[in-house]
């Protein structure tokens, strides 16, 4: 025959009381209220290195285009760096020189950024400009570069030509 459970104060069953698990709850809560922000910063700071990464990407890719294309020089819009359709060969239209994401990064977002690519009219044409604006929440830089291949930046507002040049 089985020994009954003992009742009472002293004699009390294992296993936890509200107010523990209450204690418990309150500590995992004050730490996550810590971490969470540190891992949002990490991300935007993630995010915008990834861009200053794209950013640089895309200045030797545009050098490489013009030095494929000399008669038209840089490209009218940075779908025209992107992959050729299926089975087609490389063209100026479809230059195979970065992949599909960077190519629509102008209306599609790339790692939390959206690129506006810019060239300068003249045939061919010899300069262009490209700044990369970040989503809300993905990001506080904004960045700029033109063909001399110098990115300028900015916090919390877009940049220019006149904005401090990333060493």
């Amino acid at each position: 025959m089985a020994a009954p459970l003992k009742t009472g104060r002293r004699g009390r069953c294992g296993g936890f009381s509200l107010i523990e698990l209450l204690i418990a709850v309150a500590i995992i809560m004050i730490i996550l209220s810590v971490a969470i922000p540190s891992v949002r910063a990490m991300k935007q700071h993630t995010n915008a290195t990834a861009a200053e990464g794209n950013l640089k990407t895309l200045a030797t890719v545009l050098s490489v285009y013009a030095s494929n294309y000399p008669n038209i020089g840089c490209p009218a819009t940075l779908a025209a760096l992107g992959p050729p359709a299926s089975g087609s060969p490389a063209s100026s239209s479809a230059a195979d020189l970065v992949d599909e994401s960077m190519a629509k990064a102008s209306a599609t977002p790339k790692q939390g950024y959206l690129y506006t690519y810019t060239p300068v009219s003249g045939s061919p044409c010899a300069s262009y400009a490209v700044t990369a604006n970040p989503q809300p929440g993905a990001a506080t830089r904004y960045f700029f570069m033109d063909d001399t291949g110098a990115i300028h930046f900015n916090d919390n507002a877009p940049a220019t030509a006149a904005s401090p040049v990333i060493q």
